[in-house]
């Protein structure tokens, strides 16, 4: 009877408790999911499927596809970044390699030659570690005219995420 009633108890523990722990992963339901700004347009959306490209994994990650426009004033050059977060850290960590820092600046002023005549940047499928509870787009520019000053917006998409 003692076992039978620890099992119970255990199990219901255990209910209560699994559904918090799943409450924490990035899990948007309802994509594609928007957020604007007077310069930006940043879209989460389903990952493009293909035979050579990742799948979510029950688990381990999702996967999902990142557009980015620019919808504000021109621009001389233009950097993007993702970064998932860690439900055990403050560190954020980059969902891309490290930028090679002695490269000249060619890349951010083509990315914004780009952005100007109306091309978005999309990420068609990006992995998300299902630990991870937020999305983060964090976007540098400057702007023409003023070349010398960075400007920064932060998009954050969570599982409450809206459009």
């Amino acid at each position: 009877m003692k076992k039978l009633l620890f099992t119970i108890g255990a199990f219901c523990i255990a209910s209560a408790l699994s559904p918090i722990s799943a409450a924490n992963a990035l899990n948007i339901q309802q994509l594609p999911v928007k957020q604007k700004t007077d310069q930006w347009t940043v879209e989460i959306g389903k990952a493009k499927e293909g035979k050579n490209l990742a799948k979510a994994e029950q688990g381990k990650y999702q996967t999902y596809s990142v557009k980015v426009q620019k919808i504000g004033r021109d621009i001389a050059s233009a950097e993007i970044h993702l970064f998932r977060n860690d439900p055990h850290s403050e560190t954020k960590y980059s969902l891309f390699g490290k930028r090679d820092e002695r490269r000249d600046h060619k890349e951010e002023a083509l990315l914004a030659k780009s952005l100007n005549n109306g091309t978005p940047v999309s990420y068609s499928n990006i992995l998300v570690a299902e630990k991870a509870s937020e999305l983060e787009v964090d976007i540098l520019w400057t702007e023409k005219g003023t070349e010398g000053r960075m400007l920064k917006e932060t998009f954050t998409f969570t599982s409450n995420a809206r459009n």
